[in-house]
């Protein structure tokens, strides 16, 4: 099998590492019906790393909310906002499946900015932009951001009062963004000028939004997946 991993540029330490690995086993689909982990044990064979370095890691797979243990049955994974994974949604094992999901991603997420943009109304706006301003606190403080930066597209997608959005949004597109975002943020510490960058790609697309402009705001979207792919690859390779 062709495995999707990060190029490690010998940063990071050895439970981050582990930690990465583990996510990218997400992506690909490796942990089968339910999203079980092999036992830590298991894992250490695996990687070829000591049991507490699995453990490390998976401790803070767990504090980062992407895994629960279930008492006699081990880990599992778990999908944003505590549902299933979705069982649908295909893996993630070259780079043109890589290219595929940021093209599936920028239509859907364009098509719900621009909808927004056409019938949000001062409520949705104003869940907008107080979810923007969470996400900013998180980033500047030095967080990944993910859960929030999930939670300001799931606002874009309420405002778009279509429910296919969200549920296409919150079944296929965000499980793949969640985990391939924690897996490159591990070692890739986001820079000043990178969340500089990041607060402007989105603060473009709620302005659009604002201004009830739906061909601004679907193309402030799409420069932003670019933006995000491009970061991506600068991160990721295949062995």
């Amino acid at each position: 099998m062709t495995e999707l991993r990060l190029q490690k540029d010998g940063s990071g330490t050895l439970p981050e590492r582990i930690y990465a690995r583990v996510v990218e086993g997400i992506l690909r689909g490796d942990f089968g019906a339910g999203g079980k982990l092999p036992t830590e044990g298991e894992l250490a064979t695996r990687f070829g790393v000591s049991r507490p370095t699995v453990r490390e890691a998976l401790s803070r797979l767990r504090s980062d909310g992407v895994i629960e243990t279930r008492r006699g049955s081990g880990s599992h994974v778990v999908a944003p906002g505590g549902g299933s994974p979705a069982p649908s949604t295909p893996p993630i094992s070259s780079l043109a499946d890589i290219e595929r999901y940021y093209a599936f991603r920028s239509c859907v997420e364009a098509g719900a900015a621009a909808a927004a943009a056409e019938y949000r109304d001062a409520a949705d706006l104003e869940a907008i932009r107080s979810s923007l301003d969470t996400l900013n606190e998180a980033m500047q403080g030095g967080q990944p951001g993910i859960e929030q930066d999930l939670r300001f597209h799931f606002a874009i997608a309420r405002a778009a009062h279509n429910p296919f959005f969200l549920t296409t949004i919150e079944t296929t597109v965000a499980p793949v963004r969640q985990f391939m975002e924690l897996a490159n943020s591990v070692t890739d510490k986001k820079s000043p000028e990178r969340v500089r960058t990041v607060q402007a790609e989105h603060q473009a697309i709620v302005d659009a939004i604002a201004r009830r402009a739906p061909h601004d705001a679907a193309e402030a979207v799409r420069v932003h997946v670019l933006n995000a792919k491009r970061r991506i690859f600068e991160k990721t390779r295949l062995i």
